[in-house]
This record gives C-alpha cells, sequence and structure tokens, in this order.
C-alpha cells in the first residue's frame, strides 16, 4: 500500500483536474447526459491523465540528478528513491499503453493525433524547451488548449471561437502567475529553473492582469454570442461574468501571498475559492440542466 501511494505521487494525480478540460464542450453544449457522449469524454479523460503521467515520470527521470539537490523536488519519489529508476520507466512504458487504449476507446484519427502531439510538446519541453523564454508558457498553454480540442473531436461537438479564446488567455494568466512566483521564490535565495533569469517581476505582473482583462472580455463576448444564448435559451448567461470576475480575483489574492504559483496547489487549498468555483459549476448547471 505505501508502495502505491509513492506510484500516485508520482503520477501527479491531483493533476488530473486540468483533464477536466475535456468534459467542458460536452458539458457547455447542454449533452453532458448523452450516454454515449459522455462514455467518450470519460475515456478522453483516462487518455490525457495517463499521457501526462507518462510525460511527469520521463521529466522526472530525466531531472533525477538535479531534483536530488533541489530541497522540495529531493522528496520526488524518484528523486527520494522511494521508487527506482527501473520501476519509473516500467511505470510510465504502462501508461502510456493505457493512455492509447483509453483513446482507441473514443477513437478518431484527429483525436490520436491531438494526443501524441501533447505527448511531443511535452517532452520536447522536458527535454530542453522549458529553458526558452516564452515558449516554456506557450507550451504549458498549449496543453490546456490541446485538451479542449481533444473534447470536442472525441464528443463531436464545436467549441465557440470565444470559448478558445477564454481558455488561451485563462491559461497564460496562469502561466505567467506561476512563473511570477518562481522569480519571487529566487529572490529569497531558492534555486529555480534557468529560464527565469530572462523574466522580471515587471513582465509578469503586466502581462498576468492583462491576460485576466482578456479573459473577462472574451467570456462576456461568448455569454452574449447569438449561439451561446440559442444553446441556453437566452442571455442569462450573462450574470455568470461576476462569478467568474471572484474567481479570477480570487486567485490573485493568493497567488501574490506565500503561494507556489501552482494552479492545481492553489485551488485544492484555498477553501474560498472552491466554493466560489463550485457557485459557479452550480450556476452554470442550473442555467443548462433544470
Amino acid at each position: 500500500m505505501t508502495k502505491l501511494k509513492y506510484y500516485l505521487k508520482e503520477m501527479r494525480v491531483h493533476h488530473y483536474i486540468k483533464n477536466l478540460l475535456i468534459v467542458v464542450p460536452l458539458a457547455c453544449s447542454g449533452s453532458l447526459f448523452d450516454r454515449q457522449k459522455l462514455l467518450s469524454a470519460i475515456f478522453g479523460f483516462l487518455a490525457f491523465s495517463f499521457i501526462s503521467s507518462t510525460v511527469y515520470i520521463i521529466n522526472d527521470i530525466k531531472d533525477v540528478d538535479v531534483d536530488r539537490k533541489n530541497p522540495v523536488k529531493c522528496k520526488r519519489p524518484i528523486a527520494s528513491s522511494a521508487i527506482s529508476v527501473k520501476s519509473a520507466i516500467i511505470l510510465a512504458v504502462l501508461l502510456f499503453i493505457l493512455a492509447n487504449i483509453a483513446n482507441f476507446m473514443c477513437f478518431s484519427a484527429i483525436s490520436t493525433l491531438i494526443l501524441l502531439s501533447y505527448f511531443a510538446i511535452n517532452l520536447g519541453y522536458c527535454f530542453g524547451l522549458k529553458n526558452i523564454p516564452l515558449l516554456d508558457i506557450a507550451i504549458l498553454v498549449s496543453g490546456f488548449v490541446l485538451r479542449a480540442l481533444y473534447g470536442s473531436f472525441i464528443t463531436g461537438i464545436q467549441i465557440s471561437n470565444w470559448l478558445y479564446l477564454v481558455i488561451i488567455s485563462a491559461a497564460f494568466y496562469l502561466g505567467f502567475g506561476k512563473r511570477r512566483n518562481e522569480l519571487l521564490k529566487r529572490e529569497s535565495g531558492k534555486e529555480v529553473r534557468k529560464v527565469m533569469d530572462f523574466y522580471n517581476l515587471g513582465f509578469l505582473d503586466k502581462n498576468m492582469y492583462v491576460c485576466m482583462a482578456l479573459v473577462f472580455v472574451f467570456y462576456s463576448l461568448w455569454s452574449v454570442d447569438e449561439k451561446t444564448i440559442e444553446v441556453y435559451k437566452g442571455n442569462q448567461l450573462i450574470w455568470t461574468v461576476p462569478v467568474i470576475m471572484l474567481i479570477f480575483m480570487k486567485y490573485s489574492m493568493t497567488v501574490e501571498k506565500n503561494s507556489d504559483g501552482d494552479p492545481v496547489e492553489v485551488l485544492l487549498h484555498d477553501k474560498a475559492l472552491i466554493v466560489i468555483c463550485s457557485l459557479y459549476l452550480l450556476l452554470m448547471f442550473v442555467l443548462l440542466y433544470v
């Protein structure tokens, strides 16, 4: 049981929350209870979860020597020798196979291309692209966009262009926020990734809040778009805009304190933010399905 705990930790299971983006096209279309489409979305969620875990393991194997010198990363299962490199390789191969099996269950040529593109791009990130300024953040953003695209193709539901812009802007906002707090770590004497040499606090702050403003604009335009009004049978979605604003403002408030800026960690450890996000999800559910 103890060994399983280390394997799950190495797989970064708590980061699977990002893969809920795959369900967004289905949920926002009003077809969440379509059995076939929901099943496809579940298999897609599993496929992306397993492939993302594969990337995490490969990254940790590659960086094992560096991680052992880092006061935080040295606690990772591979760096701490709780899991051997050989066992980690076997786990990565197994997860890669499982990802492709899950993808086959909701198979289309394009969905396979998206999944493998995500894998290839993130391998590039692990093996050096993460050290190139802006490209490192762009790759993180691409992961969110590819998840949404994947969910669209496996369910056969088209996403509004406005919603894509919301996802892109929000992802850039999260990416800049994460780098911002990594920069603050360096200023307090902690070791951070090499790419932080190219960033400064003013640049990250400005772009972070520009992207947040764009999220509000694009989300508002999506909420009053003709197709959106047709799906929701009215323009009542406009009343969810203030809730979105509250979510991002609360996230910013948390990130600007003693957070490491990791979106998943921030969300899972901020009770107020969880409450506001739950309120938003409940409101969206009522508007679409009640």
